[in-house]
């Protein structure tokens, strides 16, 4: 008796989407398979429970041979065994390293080190994400943040270009490695209701401005560390709160330029001493790390959680930041110092709303 089999042969690697989705979230053979049948596949394919577990073991042995490829892509795309669209390429590479925004909350300014790697249990139960997929966003986090620290240049542009990200991408890994640097807290209590993309926002404002990067291109870690020279400036601010007369003359002048702009003036005008009293007070102590740790903390304590209180809207806020800071300049003694004053000095973590400061939503890169 004889048998006909259709045979087909090709050299393209096939990457199923979905599967490499269960594979990423750390799901086994057998749970993966199981949720493949509640998909319907079987009966949207005609195939059998074995054929199925096949394909799917299949697909798993694939992608754990390219995931050695996938902690260098440039590998990847220079590599010969695995003949893979460039498009595909581009797919592995972004899915591979990105992230869900309840574990990254969870890990953000910490040392990423073998202590906080110990804790990734507790963070899976808390979570809901599975301990190998927490395993693999940690695992990536420490990758990017090993070969880029040492790094000369852009902390973005580095990024992309070892590591092959989009921009987005690219942008959020370097906020990670920024505050992973710099240890800011954000994991105390009154800093929940800020996402991941909120302190991302502020990450990126702060190495525009904040950084040894913003005053001089040549230096080592250019984009990683704060300089020190600016936060040491920031102590000439504490006159603003010192000087009675100089006080009275900065709120005179803010509240000139935002009369009948602002919906909460009276609040305003009422708190302005004590307001500045605040953000003069956190701006100056920045030169002792663990103030500069408790940056977040600190913002919100002094400064957000009163403008909480008296209902200001987020578009008061930025008026009033705004202003804050240009008045500033008026005054005698500052018109010569722009170094020490930046314009991104009085820029505190967003008030509450759901919609960050850049105006959208961000941090979320499950696909």
């Amino acid at each position: 008796m004889t048998s006909e089999l259709d045979i087909f042969v090709g050299n393209t690697t096939l990457i199923d989407e979905d599967v490499y989705r269960l594979w990423l979230d750390g799901y086994s053979v057998g749970d993966a398979v199981a949720l493949r049948v509640r998909s319907g596949i079987l009966e949207q394919t005609g195939a059998t429970a074995a054929v199925l577990q096949s394909d799917t073991m299949d697909h798993y042995r694939t992608f754990h041979m390219l995931e050695r490829l996938l902690h260098a892509p440039p590998k990847l795309l220079h590599q010969l065994i695995y003949q893979i669209p460039p498009s595909r390429q581009a797919l592995l590479i972004e899915r591979y390293y990105a992230f869900d925004e309840a574990f990254v909350r969870e890990v953000l300014g910490k040392k990423l080190s073998k202590g906080t790697k110990k804790d990734l249990d507790d963070i899976s139960t808390k979570t809901g994400i599975t301990l190998k997929s927490c395993r693999r966003q940690f695992d990536n986090f420490k990758r990017v943040f090993k070969v880029v620290e040492e790094m000369r240049g852009s902390l973005v542009d580095n990024i992309q270009q070892h590591f092959l990200l989009s921009d987005r991408l690219a942008r959020d890994y370097a906020a990670i490695v920024f505050f992973a640097n710099n240890r800011f807290e954000t994991g105390k209590k009154k800093l929940q209701y800020l996402s991941f993309g909120d302190f991302a926002f502020c990450a990126e404002l702060m190495i525009q401005n904040w950084t040894l990067g913003a005053v001089d291109s040549q230096v080592d870690d250019m984009d990683m560390d704060l300089d020190k020279e600016f936060l040491q400036d920031l102590k000439e601010l504490k006159v603003l709160v010192a000087d009675k007369d100089l006080l009275d003359l900065h709120k005179s002048l803010v509240c000139t330029a935002l009369r009948g702009k602002l919906g909460v003036f009276s609040e305003m005008e009422a708190n302005f001493k004590n307001l500045s009293r605040g953000l003069v007070n956190v701006a100056t102590k920045l030169t002792h790390n663990k103030d500069v740790r408790d940056l977040f903390v600190d913002l919100v304590e002094k400064f957000v959680e009163p403008c909480r209180s008296d209902h200001w809207p987020l578009s008061d806020v930025r008026l009033f930041l705004n202003q804050y800071s240009a008045s500033v300049h008026s005054l005698d003694g500052f018109r010569n110092l722009p170094k020490a004053v930046r314009p991104h000095l009085a820029a505190p973590p967003p008030l509450p709303q759901r919609v960050s400061p850049c105006g959208h939503q961000r941090g979320c890169h499950k696909t």
